[in-house]
C-alpha cells in the first residue's frame, strides 16, 4: 500500500491528548473516568479500576446503562492473550417465539419486561475481578455508593430522557415515577440527584458476602447473593406480580425468573481478530456485531492508503459501502450458535474481495448479503423502510439514529451505552462496554433500585433467522468493544451508539492506521455511518442509502457523495460519534488516551 499520502488532520482540538506512563483511563463520562484513575493511584490495576467506574456509570449515567443490564469487554492481561468477557445474559426460559406470538406480538417490544434477558453485567463483572483484579470487592464499590448516597449533579441528556418518559411513568410505571420524576416533573441539568435504592442494594450485596473467608470466596459469595439470593427474588417478585405498559401499546408480565438468575454465569472466550496494516484488530464474536468490523476492515484492505481518504467523497464512500456489505451479513448469518467455519469464511480475504468487487461507482440502495461456499442459505430479514424517510432526510430532521437515545412516550428507545478504557502502569489493558437497563427500560424494580434490559429486542420471531428468540440462546448484542495490538503496543477503543458502534470505530481506525491521525485528533475529526440496514433496534425499520454525516466534512464532499446516489443527511457540526480510547507504546512506556469532546462528558485522565 502507498505510504506517500497527505490526510488532514485536525490542528485545533477540543480535548488534549492525555500522554503518561503511569496509567491512562478513558469513559462517556469525567466522573467514571477521575475514579478510574484514583483507582489506579491507589494501587490497583486497569480491571479494578474499569469496574470501579463501570459501577459509578450505573449512578451518573442511568439513562445510559444499568445493573439489570449486560456488558462485553474485551482485556489485554500484560503478557497474555486478548481475551472476552461475556456478560450477555441469555433468553430466560420462558421467552420463546410461540410464548410472545401468544401474547399477540409480531416482534419483541423494545421497552417492558418482556424484552428482559437474563442480566449478565453485575456477574461479569465480579468475575473479571476474581480473576484478573486485585482489589477487595468493597473497596470497588465504595465509589458507586458514595454518589448514589451523597449525590451527583444530573446530566442535561438525563433530564431530557426523564421528561420525554415522564407521562409513561406517572400512568403505567410508577415504581420509575417515584424514582425519577419530583413533584412529577424530571430533575433540571445540574440538579444534586441520588440513588438511595441502589446505594441499599450495594450495601446488602456487601453485608451478605462478606463472612467468606477470603477475596476470592467473598467474590464468589457477591456472585452467589446477585444471582440466588435477594437480587434475584426481587425481579422475579416483581416481574411476576407487576403486568405494566410495553412499547407496543399492550400491557403484559414478564418472563424472567430467579431460576433464569441462577442458571447464568458469565464467562471468557477466545476474540476474533484479523490482521490490518500490519495491526492485529481483536474483536468479540458473532453473538455480538464485533465481525462486522472485522468483515469492513478486511474489504477496505484492499484499497490503497490513497483511496480511503476520509475527507474526500470517493474514500467516505468506499467506507459506506463496506459497512452496507458487512451489516448486510450481520443479519443474514450472525448469532449465537454461528458455526466457526462459517465465521471463518465471513472474515477471510477470498471472502472480502469477493465482496469488494461489489463497491461501485454509486451508493447502493439494496441490501447485499453475500454468498460463498461453506456458507449457509443467507437468512433475509422483513424490514420496512423508516416512514417519510425522503422527504425527512432532505429536510435534515434528526432521526432515531443520531445522537442520545431517543424515547417515544411509550418507552420506545433506540437506546444509547457507555463505555471505559484503561491501560495501568504494569501494560493491562481492558475496553468495556456496558449497556441496557436503562431507566426508560422497563419500570424499576422499587426495592433494588434499577430497571431490567430490553436486549431481547434484538431477537427475531422468526424461527428461520440466525438470530431467532430461543430460551438460553444470547441476542446478538450491537455491544461491540475492541483492541488493536502490534509487537509493541496495545490500543483499547469502544464508543456507545448501537448499530453506529462498529462504524464510528471503523472511522477511527481508519484514521489511525491508515491516515496516521493521532487518537484525539481521530476522534475529533468529521464523523460519518450509515443507516442503510435494518436497525437493531424495535422497530426494526432502515433508511435505504441513508448516510449520516457531520457538516464539517465540508459543502464540496456533501455535494459530491449526493451526486454519486447516497441519501445524505447533515447531522450538525458535532454530532456523531462517542469514542474514546487508550493506546500504550510499550518501548517507550507512553501510554495515550483520547476521549469524545461531543456532549461536553467524555473526558481521559490519567499520567
Amino acid at each position: 500500500m502507498s505510504d506517500n499520502v497527505t490526510f488532514r488532520a485536525p490542528t485545533f482540538l477540543a480535548r488534549p491528548a492525555i500522554t503518561g506512563s503511569f496509567g491512562v483511563c478513558a469513559s462517556t463520562h469525567w466522573i467514571a473516568s477521575s475514579v478510574a484513575q484514583s483507582v489506579l493511584e491507589r494501587g490497583g490495576n486497569a480491571f479494578d479500576a474499569a469496574m470501579a467506574a463501570a459501577f459509578v456509570l450505573h449512578v451518573v449515567e442511568p439513562h445510559l446503562n444499568g445493573p439489570g443490564g449486560d456488558l462485553v469487554a474485551l482485556i489485554a492481561p500484560a503478557g497474555g492473550p486478548v481475551e472476552v468477557l461475556c456478560g450477555q445474559g441469555p433468553a430466560p426460559a420462558g421467552a420463546s417465539i410461540a410464548r410472545f406470538r401468544s401474547e399477540g406480538l409480531a416482534s419483541v417490544p423494545g421497552a417492558g419486561a418482556l424484552a428482559a434477558a437474563v442480566p449478565g453485567a453485575v456477574d461479569a463483572w465480579l468475575l473479571l475481578l476474581r480473576e484478573h483484579g486485585s482489589w477487595e470487592l468493597e473497596e470497588i464499590l465504595s465509589y458507586a455508593i458514595h454518589y448514589a448516597e451523597a449525590g451527583h449533579p444530573v446530566l442535561a441528556s438525563t433530564c431530557a430522557v426523564i421528561d420525554q418518559v415522564g407521562d409513561l411513568f406517572a400512568t403505567h410505571w410508577p415504581t420509575s415515577a417515584h424514582l425519577w420524576l419530583r413533584d412529577g416533573a424530571a430533575p433540571s441539568p445540574g440538579d444534586l440527584i441520588t440513588s438511595p435504592a441502589y446505594a441499599r442494594t450495594l450495601r446488602r450485596l456487601l453485608a451478605e458476602s462478606a463472612g467468606a473467608p477470603d477475596r476470592r470466596a467473598r467474590i464468589d459469595a457477591a456472585r452467589t447473593v446477585w444471582g440466588q439470593g435477594f437480587v434475584a427474588a426481587a425481579i422475579e417478585r416483581f416481574v411476576a406480580e407487576f403486568p405494566h405498559r410495553h412499547a407496543t401499546g399492550g400491557d403484559h408480565h414478564g418472563v424472567l425468573t430467579a431460576a433464569d438468575m441462577a442458571a447464568y454465569a458469565a464467562h471468557f472466550e477466545p476474540a476474533l481478530s484479523v490482521e490490518f496494516r500490519g495491526h492485529r484488530v481483536h474483536k468479540a464474536g458473532p453473538w455480538t456485531q464485533g465481525p462486522v468490523l472485522l468483515q469492513a476492515l478486511m474489504i477496505l484492505d484492499g484499497f490503497e492508503d490513497g483511496e480511503l481518504d476520509l475527507d474526500t467523497a470517493p474514500g467516505i464512500h468506499r467506507v459506506v459501502e463496506a459497512l452496507k456489505l458487512a451489516m448486510a451479513d450481520r443479519d443474514a448469518y450472525y448469532g449465537d450458535g454461528l458455526d466457526p467455519e462459517a465465521l471463518a469464511i465471513l472474515v477471510s480475504a477470498d471472502y472480502a474481495k469477493q465482496r469488494r468487487e461489489l463497491i461501485g461507482p454509486r451508493g447502493s440502495w439494496e441490501l447485499r448479503p453475500g454468498s460463498f461456499a461453506g456458507l449457509p442459505r443467507p437468512y433475509r430479514p422483513v424490514v420496512a423502510a423508516s416512514a417519510g424517510t425522503s422527504a425527512d432526510l432532505a429536510a435534515g430532521t434528526p432521526s432515531l439514529a443520531v445522537g442520545e437515545p431517543t424515547v417515544r412516550v411509550n418507552g420506545e428507545t433506540q437506546g444509547d451505552t457507555c463505555h471505559i478504557d484503561v491501560i495501568d502502569r504494569w501494560g493491562n489493558a481492558i475496553s468495556a462496554t456496558p449497556s441496557g437497563g436503562w431507566l426508560q427500560s422497563s419500570p424499576a424494580v422499587p426495592e433494588l433500585g434499577f430497571c431490567l434490559g430490553t436486549r431481547l429486542q434484538m431477537t427475531h420471531l422468526d424461527p428461520a433467522s440466525p438470530s431467532a428468540l430461543a430460551p438460553g440462546r444470547r441476542p446478538r448484542t450491537t455491544l461491540t468493544p475492541t483492541i488493536v495490538t502490534t509487537d509493541n503496543s496495545v490500543t483499547a477503543l469502544g464508543s456507545p451508539g448501537g448499530d453506529q458502534q462498529d462504524q464510528w470505530q471503523l472511522v477511527y481506525l481508519l484514521r489511525t492506521l491508515v491516515g496516521r491521525f493521532g487518537s484525539q485528533q481521530a476522534i475529533e475529526a468529521p464523523m460519518f455511518h450509515t443507516t442503510g440496514f435494518p436497525s437493531s433496534f424495535w422497530p426494526r425499520t432502515w433508511e435505504p442509502g441513508g448516510l449520516v454525516i457531520e457538516d464539517r466534512i465540508g459543502q464540496a464532499v456533501l455535494a459530491d457523495l449526493d451526486a454519486m446516489g447516497h441519501l445524505v443527511r447533515r447531522a450538525g457540526n458535532w454530532a456523531l460519534g462517542r469514542l474514546s480510547s487508550v493506546h500504550l507504546e510499550r518501548a517507550e512506556r507512553r501510554i495515550i488516551g483520547a476521549a469524545n469532546p461531543r456532549g461536553a462528558q467524555g473526558y481521559a485522565v490519567g499520567r
